[in-house]
């Protein structure tokens, strides 16, 4: 259940990363949404890490979202970095 909550979140948090980083990005919605899903999930992984907060009981938590949407700027930045190579 703890990976579902964090698919959520990532969603969510991608869409917020997409919209705080400036610049063009080379993907579209799907790309974005992945993302999220992925940053949602290393978020998750740092936030129990560094909050030691549980992914289901921890939803609601500000620390929850912030991590997650860290983890999604984080994966933007470097998707960046790997698609502005290779165009």
């Amino acid at each position: 259940m703890g990976i579902i909550a964090w698919i959520a979140i990532g969603l969510i948090a991608g869409a917020i990363a997409k919209a705080l980083t400036p610049g063009k990005d080379p993907g579209g919605c799907l790309v974005t949404m992945v993302i999220g899903i992925v940053g949602g999930l290393l978020g998750g992984w740092l936030g129990q890490l560094v909050f030691g907060v549980d992914g289901v009981k921890g939803f609601f938590h500000l620390s929850t979202w912030i991590t997650a949407i860290v983890g999604s700027v984080i994966v933007l930045f470097l998707y960046r970095l790997v698609s502005g190579r290779r165009g």
